[in-house]
């Protein structure tokens, strides 16, 4: 069934949740509002969201080395409070998130921190690519959003696939891990080191 935007707006302002969740919830559920809602609670998607606001001034900053010593990962990830910092399911967390860093080789948290700059040259390309197909330009429009979009996928860590589990979104990780430990959590930055990285183009600018 179709889900109006009127709908999916109502349950965001009465949850907190987001406008994907939002219309995600009502679709699994029929359109019944109260069902969306009972949805939302259990997968803890409306509690996070709800803190999403609140102040992180605690947390851990934390390394992971993969292959032996050939990437490496500084990442700093805030909380509310040092009791939530030092419980395993935080520290997990951390660990995980780095792990998936050394992996997934994101570069930027999310997508509000990509420069317009990179942003409008993407859209540049993906327009001139499908400009041949004859396509009106509001079509071409609409497939240059979806390029922005896959592209937000590849290099945002918060959209991109968490690589210990396909079938959820590091932002969804982040949510569930908020629900569960009751208190706001911010991926604030990370940095990914590999070896011998840009070592060639240094030598060759110096010469």
């Amino acid at each position: 069934m179709e889900i109006s935007a009127s709908l999916v707006k109502e349950l965001r302002e009465k949850t907190g949740a987001g406008m994907m969740d939002c219309k995600k919830a009502l679709t699994e559920n029929s359109g019944d509002f109260e069902k969306a809602i009972e949805y939302l609670r259990k997968k803890g998607i409306a509690a996070a969201s709800k803190k999403a606001g609140r102040l992180t001034k605690e947390g851990a900053v934390t390394s992971y080395i993969h292959g032996e010593g050939r990437v490496g990962v500084l990442l700093e990830v805030n909380c509310e409070t040092d009791f939530v910092a030092r419980t395993e399911q935080f520290k997990q967390f951390v660990k995980d998130i780095a792990m998936h860093v050394a992996a997934a080789n994101p570069q930027w948290v999310h997508s509000g921190e990509v420069p317009s700059s990179v942003l409008e040259k993407e859209k540049e390309i993906a327009v001139a690519q499908m400009q041949a197909s004859g396509k009106p330009a509001a079509v071409l429009e609409k497939i240059a959003e979806g390029k922005l979009k896959k592209f937000y996928e590849d290099h945002c860590l918060l959209q991109q696939t968490f690589v210990k589990d396909s079938s959820k979104t590091i932002e969804q990780l982040l949510k569930e891990t908020i629900a569960g430990l009751g208190e706001n959590i911010s991926v604030r930055r990370f940095a990914r080191f590999v070896l011998g990285e840009g070592v060639q183009e240094s030598a060759t600018e110096s010469n």
